[in-house]
């Protein structure tokens, strides 16, 4: 006789005290060093990362070191902690490289298992936001597409996120998994022209290179796909801050806007609009806590909840800043209000990881399969 099977845990969507602490310490730096002025600015300069803010952040509240144990360094939090960072980073949209480095750098260095050599060593200095590191892939590369980027240290990759601002390439390569100085020889990072001006796109030519092999081709790409897989699952938090801040803006300013001696948000016609949005928006925030919780959990189903989270929040997200442009009217199109800034990043982050198309695909494919046994996603 077969013994019963255990019942799935149920995933807990709500926030802890200690989650909406670390909320309102964020919450509180970026408003004070990331409010929209500061943005719009940051964006025209050359360069739009604040080293005072990503200090502050990283090292003094902790944020670059949540995902890493306390034994290398880190806080030895969870997914959720980092899903709330990057929340509030959604909500600011904030030029800040904790996505690309705190996240799927550091999930990849960690996937690899080493507790001491190279690896471990660079695990403590990004966890204490010493230094940052970006995986050299393109920033649109799906979990489930990950592979080699080049045969060895020689060649040319377009379209890394972040390259420009970190100090070490972790480098997918057919001989292995490289560990890169960006400022060692041979290494020449060029800035392109995003969409996005707050996360900065790079192409990172590799000319004779010299790197340390973090490991071997197999257990590297296993451990890229680890680190991509997290980033998305929490991409989806930053989509989540991005529709929020979007629906609280809009509804901020109809109801403050008058036309024909009335708020233009007692307009039928808006009322309605923006309870669809509050509604996309709800459902974009229990999409995005299942992802964070699954993959914190180190549930089997953890991609599963993923390509479901990033399925449907890149669309609400974008929906969200097309109506915060639309419904404010000319002052929306106006580059002195930060709402381009969001729709941007919202577009952006929709091809991030893989496009909502490629991970309805992969819904569709992983819920015909039976769960994953012994596989730790986590």
């Amino acid at each position: 006789m077969t013994a019963p099977t255990q019942p799935p845990a149920t995933p807990d969507l709500l926030y802890s005290q200690d989650e909406e602490d670390l909320r309102s310490a964020v919450r509180a730096l970026l408003a004070d060093r990331a409010d929209a002025p500061t943005v719009i600015a940051a964006t025209e300069s050359d360069t739009p990362y604040d080293p005072r803010l990503w200090s502050s952040l990283a090292g003094d509240i902790g944020a670059a070191g949540l995902l890493v144990p306390e034994k290398l360094g880190g806080q030895g939090a969870s997914h959720r902690e980092a899903a709330v960072v990057l929340e509030e980073l959604g909500r600011s949209v904030a030029p800040a490289p904790y996505l690309t480095s705190s996240v799927v750098a550091t999930k990849t260095l960690l996937a690899l298992g080493a507790e001491d050599g190279p690896a471990a060593a660079l695990l403590g200095e990004l966890a204490s936001g010493a230094r940052t590191a970006v995986l050299a892939v393109p920033f649109a590369t799906a979990p489930a597409g990950a592979g080699p980027v080049l045969a060895g240290l020689d060649g040319t990759v377009r379209g890394v996120a972040d390259a420009a601002a970190a100090d070490v390439l972790l480098v997918p390569t057919a001989e292995g998994l490289y560990a890169v100085e960006t400022s060692g020889p041979g290494v020449a990072v060029e800035a392109l022209v995003p969409l996005d001006l707050t996360r900065p796109l790079a192409a990172v030519t590799l000319t004779g290179a010299t790197g340390t092999l973090l490991a071997a081709a197999d257990a590297g790409a296993t451990a890229v796909r680890r680190g991509l897989l997290a980033g998305a699952g929490l991409l989806a938090s930053e989509q989540l801050g991005i529709a929020e801040w979007c629906l609280t803006e809009t509804v901020r300013h109809t109801r403050e806007r008058h036309q024909f001696n009335r708020p233009v948000g007692s307009f039928q016609a808006l009322k309605h609009r923006m309870a669809q949005l509050w509604l996309e928006v709800v459902s974009a925030r229990a999409a995005a806590r299942n992802a964070a919780d699954a993959l914190a959990t180190g549930n089997p189903d953890a991609p599963l909840a993923v390509a479901v989270a990033q399925a449907y929040c890149s669309g609400v997200a974008v929906h969200a800043a097309e109506e915060c442009v639309q419904l404010h009217g000319g002052i929306g199109m106006t580059w002195e209000h930060p709402a381009h800034l969001y729709l941007k990043r919202a577009k952006a982050d929709s091809l991030a990881y893989g496009s909502a198309g490629s991970h309805r695909q992969a819904v569709g494919e992983l819920a015909e399969l039976p769960a994953p046994q012994g596989l730790p996603f986590g």
